[in-house]
């Protein structure tokens, strides 16, 4: 009889030590807003609505673009070099990068990433200013925003 009231009162104590534990565990972090819209120019290559989705998990995050040129041929998985460049509200400038991407078929969006880049907590990061460039088949696209991010830029946890 001992020997389960002393079991009962261990697992007592275990489970409100693991309860304790995830009250004070911290919070995840968040960049707000998660997806954002910007009209895009992309020189020879076309122009027209790209959309921006971000994730952070800690310093890291990671920003995946759907943009607003189509695919003149299909593309390869993972077959595109990108670099997204973001204008800080502080007054630097922050980059992504990466070779990920879908397999896009001949006049589809171009979609790259997630590219991945670093964040502080508190910076504001506004594709407005910045860049896109992609380089495909040896051929590089530089897109740039022609406005503003909507609904505004990414805020980072």
């Amino acid at each position: 009889m001992n020997g389960t009231r002393i079991s009962t009162g261990a697992a007592l104590v275990v489970g409100a030590l693991a309860a304790a534990g995830l009250a004070f565990a911290p919070a995840a972090l968040a960049v707000t807003p998660d997806t954002a819209t910007i009209n895009a120019d992309c020189g020879f290559f076309g122009s027209g609505q790209a959309t921006l989705t971000a994730t952070q998990d800690g310093t890291a995050a990671t920003v995946t673009v759907t943009s607003a040129i189509n695919a003149p041929l299909p593309l390869a998985e993972d077959s595109i070099a990108s670099t997204l460049t973001f204008v800080n509200a502080n007054g630097t400038t922050t980059t992504f990068s990466g070779t990920k991407n879908p397999a896009v078929a001949t006049g589809d969006p171009v979609t790259v990433g997630p590219l991945s880049g670093t964040v502080n907590p508190g910076d504001s990061l506004e594709s407005y200013g910045g860049s896109l460039q992609i380089v495909v088949f040896g051929i590089t696209v530089t897109c740039s925003a022609t406005a503003p991010q909507a609904p505004g830029p990414f805020v980072f946890d």
